[in-house]
């Protein structure tokens, strides 16, 4: 099984009509797509990406879904910035596909300060019993170093919380393998 799948079940789990998701990371719109289905007409979604080409492409892929969408031309990391003030504490998925937008220039990067503050914001934006995804990509110009200080920041932030992190197990390992981190929210205690 995909990580992308085991993400998806897992989230599926406790998405309901009517919730409200971010995607953090929109790229190619999948991960929002897959959330839109979820939460359905009266749902409503938000993403974040530093591309345009990355919104538009989004925004064509949802174009027939009936939920609420509101895409942000900006990082992640504002997040707390853009999202309505009654959606604290209220919002069911928060989802983070890192690296950089597939088919594209792969200079424009996810960088570990950003992401770090936007994991820090999600997890306040998110309810209790709210769920968290973070892939990221050890394997690109960068991607070792993010995925090295956003485990290391769960670890040490996350303690109140559930968090798992899966990594396909390859003969041999490849140290470049995508990782899975996930976070429930147990508690308004992060």
């Amino acid at each position: 099984m995909r990580l992308t799948q085991i993400t998806q079940t897992w989230l599926a789990e406790i998405l309901n009509e009517g919730d409200a998701v971010v995607d953090a990371t929109l790229g190619n719109g999948f991960d929002a797509l897959f959330l839109a289905q979820q939460i359905g007409e009266s749902g409503k979604i938000f993403g974040f990406d530093v591309q345009e080409k990355a919104i538009q492409h989004t925004t064509r892929l949802l174009k027939n879904q009936a939920c609420t969408k509101v895409f942000y031309p900006t990082g992640h990391e504002n997040m707390a910035i853009y999202l309505p003030p009654e959606t604290q504490g209220k919002i069911s998925v928060v989802m983070f596909n890192l690296g950089w937008l597939p088919s594209s220039d792969k200079s424009i990067i996810t960088k570990p300060c950003t992401t770090i503050v936007a994991l820090e914001q999600s997890l306040h934006w998110l309810k209790v019993g709210g769920r968290l995804s973070v892939m990221v990509y050890p394997g690109h110009e960068g991607g070792d170093q993010e995925a090295t200080q956003v485990i290391t920041w769960l670890e040490k932030v996350c303690t109140k919380n559930t968090i798992f992190k899966y990594q396909k197990i390859e003969v041999p390992q490849r140290p470049t393998a995508p990782i899975l981190l996930t976070v429930e929210k147990c508690s308004n205690q992060i």
